[in-house]
Parts: structure tokens; sequence; C-alpha cells
């Protein structure tokens, strides 16, 4: 397994930076971690996939397949399996596509990458911008930003053990 400071994606140069806000893409590590965590739930006797309300909040936002949510995701909706693998396909690009764009050009390992994509695809890229996380990850203070995940375990005020086992699976993604 290739480590800090070795090539280890085509878009890194020697010294362990990327270039380019979209010069990194999630790897197969954090599809395998996102899919992990947020399993494809509700499936239907004959296959399919409904849409079912956040289990953190109970309500808000509606949630299928592998996590996905937006406006197009309400109660009713049923998708088949390839709507819910080419969704998150989709949907883990566009937020690497993001991800990569607040991390800019600070020096950034793909498991490092791959370990925030997964943070933001849940908690969202909002909350990623703003965080002491990605802060630390800027200034190089990676043991700090590997420290940071943990604090991510809370739905509605509420310690969730799965976002606690998350978060741990995550930060030692980013660690490795």
């Amino acid at each position: 397994m290739a480590r800090w400071g070795q090539v280890m994606h085509k878009s890194f140069l020697p010294t362990g930076k990327f270039w380019g806000s979209n010069a990194m893409t999630p790897s197969p590590a954090c599809s395998a971690l996102v899919q992990q965590f947020e399993g494809c739930a509700k499936k239907q006797a004959d296959g399919s996939f409904s849409a079912y309300p956040d289990p953190g909040t109970g309500a808000d936002p509606w949630t299928i397949g592998w996590g996905s949510t937006g406006a197009d995701i309400k109660p009713g909706v049923i998708w088949t399996q390839q709507q819910c693998d080419a969704r998150l396909a989709q949907d883990l690009a566009s937020f690497g596509a993001r991800v990569a764009g607040v991390v800019g050009s600070a020096a950034t390992s793909q498991h490092q990458f791959d370990a925030m994509v997964s943070f933001a695809y849940n908690v969202g890229i909002g909350n990623l911008s703003s965080s002491t996380l990605l802060r630390l990850h800027k200034a190089g203070d990676f043991a700090g930003a590997q420290a940071q995940f943990g604090r991510w375990n809370k739905a509605a005020g509420k310690v969730l053990p799965g976002l606690t086992r998350r978060r741990a699976a995550e930060a030692a993604l980013y660690a490795s």
C-alpha cells in the first residue's frame, strides 16, 4: 500500500501535493466505505428499493439507495438496484469535485481525500467546508484533522453508534 509522500495517483506530484480542483476523484475505497455505512436500505420483496425518512431525524431529508437525498427523493419513490448504484456513482463524483474544491492545493493523499468525501457525503459539503477538520488538514496538521472525525457522531443532538463507527472508519482511512 502506498504511504504519504509516495506517488499514489497520477495527479500527485512527488511532493505529495495534487494540483487542480478536480485532479482527484473518489477511489473504490471511498465507494466501499460509503456503501458499508449507508447500506442499500428498504429493499422490497421484488428487489426494488423505497425511499425512507432520515434515520437520525425521522423526517427530512428523505433517502433512498446508498444514502441518496435530493428534491427528487420523497415518500413513494421506488428505485431499482441499478438506479441506486448509478446515483451513488454520480453523487460520489459530485462530492469528490466539491471536496477537491474546498481542499484546494493542500497536500492530500488519496486516502485522506476518500475519507473527507465519505464524511462530506454524510454531513454535507457545507459542514466539511466550515469544519475544524478541514482547517487542520489544510494547515498540514493531519493528526489533529484525523482526531476531528470522532466529534461528528451525533444526529439531532444524540450520539449514534453507527455514526461513531463510521467516523472511526473514516479516521482510520484518513490515517492510512
